[in-house]
């Protein structure tokens, strides 16, 4: 913790430095773009986009998991995916999945999670568990089908479904590779993850 405690204080320091940059920050936010993803600790929305303060609005969950919509009782994740689409009008959305997803290996592997029952009840939520053995220990492939289910899912939520309709709204599906830093980007017409 003391790392963060030491960071944190250097960088109030260093955003003294550049006063007018926050400034603009405290007058209100105008993202772009919804980023779903997964709440992995190497899963890091800015340090792979890129993108400053004010430039994402950001939905972290176990496994990047949209739930079905439902108003009542109402969640956090739906409350999220509305303020962002009706209040702040991103014009995208992207569903980040990401290699070695811990989430959708316990679903591929079987795993018993009676330990963990709030895990357990939210995993429910994933994309269907493949058939067969999945060999692959990155579960690349259950993963970017995982992807697919939630920006389905997503198409659940009339703010979601309305925009889309109206054309001012697009999603993305991303998968990213922990171990390569590369991000894939499912291309509709070909059904396929390719690299951006």
């Amino acid at each position: 913790m003391q790392p963060l405690i030491d960071h944190a204080r250097s960088f109030r320091r260093q955003s003294a430095e550049r006063p007018e940059e926050f400034a603009r920050l405290a007058q209100g936010q105008s993202p772009q773009v919804l980023f779903i993803t997964c709440s992995d600790s190497r899963v890091v929305p800015a340090l792979i986009t890129g993108a400053r303060p004010g430039e994402l609005f950001e939905l972290r969950t176990a496994g990047n998991i949209v739930p079905p919509y439902a108003c009542q009782p109402p969640t956090g994740e739906a409350a999220t995916i509305e303020y962002a689409v009706e209040v702040l009008g991103v014009a995208d959305i992207v569903v980040c999945g990401h290699s070695h997803c811990g989430a959708v290996g316990a679903l591929v592997r079987g795993d018993d999670l009676t330990a963990v029952p709030a895990v357990r009840d939210w995993l429910a939520h994933a994309a269907p568990r493949p058939e067969g053995p999945v060999e692959d220990p990155a579960v690349g492939g259950a993963v970017q089908n995982h992807v697919l289910t939630q920006l389905l899912r997503l198409r659940s939520y009339p703010c979601v479904e309305r925009r889309l309709e109206q054309g001012t709204l697009r999603m993305h599906g991303w998968y990213y590779e922990v171990h390569t830093g590369s991000v894939l980007a499912h291309d509709a017409r070909a059904d396929l993850f390719r690299a951006l």
